[in-house]
């Protein structure tokens, strides 16, 4: 036997999955999404913030933010959540970007002087798949082709 990994050449032992690599993956979506939750609590955001990104339309600001979401999902999908989500990681990270974003928007309803908003949602949908996609082409470009 070569390897304790391998029972034979057919049958692998090791998870596929390892706690490190949840870390690793799944960390940073889950702190980005913790700061995306952060900042939909505050009921009145400071001037400084808010004169900052007055000029700015908050549905560009929603396509931002759950782009960055939708990439770090889709990373996490590829490399941290077995054979299944690393083949469907495009369709499993927007999908749960955009469940969290319809989150986001009812949670957005009981804070005081916030609103949930539909078009918002939107916005956070195909911020999530332009993320997705992007960061999936990326990926895909950085891989060399076999000759």
């Amino acid at each position: 036997m070569e390897s304790n990994q391998m029972v034979s050449s057919e049958i692998r032992t090791e998870p596929l999955v390892s706690p490190v690599s949840i870390l690793r993956y799944w960390g940073p979506v889950c702190s980005y999404a913790g700061l995306i939750f952060f900042g939909s609590s505050v009921s009145n955001p400071p001037e400084s913030v808010s004169s900052l990104l007055g000029n700015i339309s908050d549905k560009i600001l929603h396509l931002c933010e759950y782009g960055v979401l939708g990439a770090l999902a889709f990373r996490a999908c590829r490399h941290g959540a077995g054979a299944w989500g690393a083949r469907h990681a495009v369709i499993v990270a927007v999908a749960g970007c955009a469940l969290y974003g319809l989150s986001d928007e009812i949670h957005q309803l009981f804070v005081p002087l916030r609103q949930g908003d539909p078009l918002d949602l939107v916005a956070d949908s195909l911020g999530a798949t332009l993320g997705a996609w992007t960061w999936r082409l990326t990926e895909r470009r950085a891989v060399p082709s076999p000759l």
